[in-house]
């Protein structure tokens, strides 16, 4: 299976990681300045975070078996299968930055609440962030759906936040990636 990758350009590394896991679905891992939104609200969402100077947000998008615009039984499925995968690699990246010293954490996609801090007052919404950030349109359906502009509707996305420098995230992003069936393509 051939895939396709858009380019994202990102605001300090250039271009973003392109994966691609043993069933042929891609993976796209970019790393951004955070949006106004997790700027403005940053302490409603990780309360434990206090005066952090420096945040990057890790968007990591799963291209979709099917696309995920209207709620059936696969789509349902689907969605579950594409969050444990993030679930598994995200608690990887965030506890291997962790032992690096830095503060990194993920939202869980399912309720926007951080999984390894303590819930704030308010979610994050992933959808949202990536919309801001790539500038990606949405569909506003029972719930937003994310429109790739390769994958169209079939992308799940998911947002790790860190205190790390970008050149630690990518590096460590590319160490773990082949732990979790993806392998590293050209773009």
């Amino acid at each position: 299976m051939l895939v396709n990758y858009s380019k994202v350009y990102t605001s300090e590394q250039g271009c973003p990681i392109n994966l691609v896991g043993q069933t042929g679905q891609a993976v796209q891992i970019s790393i951004h300045s955070p949006s106004q939104y997790i700027c403005a609200n940053c302490e409603r969402i990780l309360p434990d975070w206090k005066q952090k100077p420096f945040l990057w947000v890790v968007i990591v998008l799963q291209q979709s078996r099917c696309q995920l615009i209207k709620s059936t039984t696969e789509v349902e499925i689907e969605k579950e299968n594409l969050r444990e995968k993030f679930m598994r690699f995200g608690c990887d990246l965030a506890f291997s930055l962790r032992d690096r010293g830095y503060k990194a954490d993920l939202i869980d996609p399912r309720t926007g609440y951080p999984l390894l801090s303590h819930p704030g007052t308010i979610p994050h919404n992933d959808t949202a962030v990536v919309k801001a950030l790539l500038k990606y349109p949405v569909i506003k359906n029972k719930c937003c759906v994310l429109v790739h502009p390769t994958w169209g509707t079939a992308v799940y996305p998911s947002i790790l936040i860190s205190e790390a420098p970008p050149m630690i995230i990518e590096s460590v992003t590319k160490d773990l990636a082949p732990l979790h069936g993806w392998k590293e393509v050209s773009s």
